[in-house]
């Protein structure tokens, strides 16, 4: 499922993202700044930053477990931006391991279904 649009992202690491998005059929990847992302209804629950670095919106107790079971940290896609309160960051040995990230992008997804929906257009400025 490769992007259609040009992306600064690491090519290695763009290849295990995007193989991690064509195990789940019903995902689409979308691009922008020079990086991919996943969104639905408007929300963005999963992207891959320029430096290659992985994050993905879980719900509260998935998310609990995940860095549990991974040791993994909340998300930080740039060193000079804040770190995610939402997105937790994959770690690189869970991100080469598609079956084991399946069931958490899974989970992303389904989260992200749930949340309501943001326009994806902006309104029309009011004439003066």
């Amino acid at each position: 499922m490769p992007t259609a649009k040009k992306t600064s992202v690491p090519p290695d690491r763009l290849a295990l993202y995007q193989r991690l998005l064509a195990a789940l059929p019903e995902i689409e990847e979308k691009s922008n700044f020079g990086s991919a992302y996943t969104a639905v209804n408007g929300n963005m629950y999963s992207m891959i930053s320029k430096y290659g670095s992985v994050g993905i919106w879980l719900p509260d107790d998935v998310r609990a477990e995940f860095v549990e079971r991974f040791g993994a940290q909340m998300y930080q896609a740039d060193p000079a931006w804040p770190v995610s309160k939402k997105l937790v960051a994959v770690p690189d040995d869970v991100l080469a391991d598609t079956e084991t990230l399946r069931p958490y992008m899974e989970a992303s997804y389904r989260f992200a279904l749930t949340l309501r929906p943001k326009p994806t257009t902006k309104p029309a400025k009011p004439s003066s």
